[in-house]
């Protein structure tokens, strides 16, 4: 079940908050937190029910591991340890295996056979708020006497939050599910969650599933490319993934606001960055503070001097990479990312005359374009064609059409590059959803998301299926 299908927010959502009001109404509160995880589990096992025990399993046990962590004087050190190992493990093992395999295969010539074991969906973002839950339990800092385990529950299994984040911090989270204040009607609220919702919907079905088949033609169909076809198929891609993963987050933060509960947002205009530091505090958000607060600061961050400070972040980005999957090509984008902001540090630190506004953002915008196409590629020799393509290696054909079984042979090129240059003028001019929220409360406004929610229903009954959304696969 996904946010962009009618099972969701005809079905799921509207039935979840009707008991979830109901009790409310009735003044039985007791029963909230009772609904909110028997609702997410529901939700999370629509995708594959056997899959239930794996966040059932890790959510016992490391409730176990905090406990035991806050109520130890002695042996808390190799408590820790253990709790930490157990979710690496975990995550190793469905994620992970098969590709160490490879390695193991391909560094020592053998043949091990692989698992083809299925990744649970959003295991990466649950184990990662259980880590930062454990070290945060481990040094006694911002756990409340109250965090109770149906608390606990509901921080980890929140549905609007669970597959793809925010990776929240529990003490943004917990707090919200026992608050006096929150157990009302809120009517500002729901107001709220239905416009941020369908702003995410729109994002999502409007634009990123329309910018899908161009992405698939490129990178997945197309054996050679022209360097048209290479610039466009690339900006494809970085339009499509923003629009994508914005748009679920909007949606997640319009889903919690229909229970009270507000979810932090996760994108800041991230391709009006000036910088790849500042790309990196607008683009996951809370994926790159988790990164700050629980790798990069305990490694040592800029406290031990330069080199020590550059191999930090060089670290820090290296495992984000790998976090977002088991492939070389996620190992690499890592990698680009860490020397590109040790680079922009040692710029910063020469103190030289900084670039105009425009040279600035056009170097940060063309490194980020650039590495997603080795983010999306599936193996690393698809980077050849791309290679061939901005080296001119192939024509500058500009009658060459993105033509496929997909796209219709009415669509010509020409068209879809006008789709893309307003896609373009839309992320560099437009305001974010956090900027349109002071206009809200105005009656236009209003009728203008009515509008475009309109527009979403009709695309949803056009006979293709909804697509998942790209971050369900990290």
């Amino acid at each position: 079940m996904v946010f962009s299908s009618f099972a969701y927010f005809l079905c799921f959502l509207p039935v979840t908050i009707f008991l979830y009001y109901f009790c409310l109404y009735k003044k039985y509160t007791k029963f909230l937190l009772f609904i909110i995880i028997i609702s997410s589990l529901f939700f999370y096992g629509y995708w594959e029910p056997k899959n239930l025990y794996i966040i059932i399993s890790s959510v016992l046990a490391n409730y176990f591991f905090s406990r035991l962590l806050l109520s130890q004087n002695t042996y808390r050190k190799i408590i820790f340890l253990l709790s930490v190992l157990f979710n690496i493990l975990l995550i190793f093992f469905y994620k992970y295996l098969d590709f160490s395999i490879s390695i193991v295969n391909y560094c020592f010539n053998q043949d091990l056979p692989f698992y083809h074991i299925v990744l649970p969906i959003g295991i990466s973002f649950f184990t990662f708020q259980q880590i930062a839950y454990l070290s945060d339990c481990y040094t006694k800092k911002h756990i409340a006497s109250d965090e109770g385990f149906l608390n606990y529950c509901c921080f980890i299994c929140f549905f609007p939050q669970l597959i793809a984040g925010p990776i929240v911090h529990h003490k943004d989270l917990i707090p919200q599910f026992y608050s006096i204040q929150n157990q009302i009607i809120r009517w500002k609220n729901i107001h709220y969650a239905l416009l941020f919702f369908v702003i995410g919907l729109s994002k999502k079905l409007l634009i990123a599933d329309n910018l899908s088949p161009l992405v698939a033609y490129c990178f997945d169909t197309a054996e050679t490319l022209s360097f048209l076809e290479a610039l466009f198929g690339s900006l494809c891609y970085t339009f499509q993934l923003y629009f994508d993963f914005s748009g679920y987050s909007d949606m997640a933060v319009g889903s919690a606001l229909f229970f009270n509960i507000k979810l932090p947002h996760n994108f800041y205009s991230p391709y009006k960055a000036l910088s790849i530091r500042d790309f990196w505090r607008r683009w996951h958000i809370t994926l790159s503070v988790w990164l700050r607060d629980y790798i990069y600061i305990p490694l040592g961050g800029n406290r031990k001097g330069k080199m020590r400070t550059y191999l930090n972040l060089f670290i820090t980005f290296l495992i984000g990479g790998v976090w977002h999957g088991a492939a070389i090509t996620f190992v690499i984008w890592g990698i680009l990312h860490g020397l590109a902001l040790i680079i922009h540090r040692i710029w910063d630190t020469r103190k030289t005359k900084p670039l105009p506004r425009f040279a600035a953002w056009l170097l940060t915008f063309s490194f980020i374009n650039f590495a997603w196409i080795v983010f999306r590629v599936k193996e690393l020799s698809d980077l050849g064609k791309f290679f061939n393509a901005f080296t001119f290696q192939h024509s500058f054909d500009f009658s060459k059409t993105f033509r496929t079984t997909i796209i219709s042979p009415d669509s010509l090129f020409p068209e879809k590059a006008l789709f893309i240059v307003a896609v373009l003028f839309l992320i560099v001019f437009a305001k974010n959803s956090q900027e349109l929220q002071s206009k809200f409360k105005k009656t236009w406004f209003t009728v203008y998301c009515a509008i475009l929610a309109v527009l979403c229903i009709f695309k949803l009954l056009q006979p293709e299926n909804t697509q998942e959304f790209i971050y369900f696969q990290f």
